[in-house]
């Protein structure tokens, strides 16, 4: 079942344009992700797909044409955005609570079943319930907003570079994690600078280069492709690939 469907899309801020006609889709279970270059538009697309900017084109969610954001949550579809944009004067717990927020105008009264469920993904958190977010280490806080995304009980997840800026033994526990959630059901669609690591953990991949899709397929796929291995997984092909 395809739960995501982007359609020709374009988007930017003002009167520049970012994105140039990307379509893609993310099926129900399915880890997509979403690597290129900085600058490439990848950010933009994840808002664009969220509601957060003026799109044109078509996106599209559980086959209902998707509105904005608060559309998208209240159908359950989380993003969380690179900054993490968590409130950092607030503590772990109050943090949590508030991902759960939509579900609780929904009528669900009691989210401590749904905390308790973060804390066994994350111990760490439990550890820190009481601790304000904004003197948590860098992996903490992103375990910190992968956690409260889980409190909204997500049917898709837009992950915007989460191994951004933490230490590679942080980075590969938030990609266990990642793998967890599919494993749960949860559909992820990942932006990910780490190209390497996005397409080990995904199912399927777009390359987006100055905002159009360059290359798309199987992960597996594109990991063995000549481009992909010389610009994005910083190792010379092999000759069969040069050849190929």
């Amino acid at each position: 079942m395809t739960l995501l469907t982007v359609e020709n899309l374009s988007a930017g801020y003002g009167k520049a344009e970012v994105l140039h006609g990307v379509s893609l889709s993310v099926a129900a279970r399915q880890i997509v992700a979403i690597v290129g270059p900085n600058g490439a538009g990848k950010s933009t697309l994840m808002h664009a797909i969220m509601g957060l900017l003026p799109r044109k084109g078509r996106v599209g969610f559980a086959d209902e044409d998707a509105g904005d954001a608060g559309w998208m949550v209240q159908r359950g579809v989380v993003l969380v955005p690179e900054t993490r944009a968590l409130f950092t004067d607030m503590s772990v717990e109050d943090n949590l609570l508030l991902g759960g927020f939509s579900r609780w105008r929904q009528g669900a009264r009691d989210l401590r079943p749904s905390m308790d469920d973060v804390f066994a993904v994350f111990p760490r958190l439990a550890e820190r319930r009481r601790q304000l977010a904004g003197t948590l280490s860098g992996g903490e806080r992103q375990m910190l907003a992968l956690g409260r995304a889980l409190m909204g009980q997500p049917k898709l997840l837009l992950l915007d570079e989460p191994s951004l800026g933490l230490a590679p033994k942080i980075v590969a526990d938030i990609f266990r994690v990642i793998g967890a959630m599919r494993d749960r059901g949860i559909a992820i669609l990942l932006v990910e600078q780490n190209a390497r690591a996005a397409l080990q953990i995904a199912d399927y991949g777009y390359v987006l280069e100055m905002g159009r899709v360059a290359l798309h397929g199987p992960c597996a796929v594109l990991a063995e492709d000549a481009r992909v291995i010389e610009t994005y997984l910083g190792r010379k092909s092999a000759a069969r690939h040069v050849d190929g």
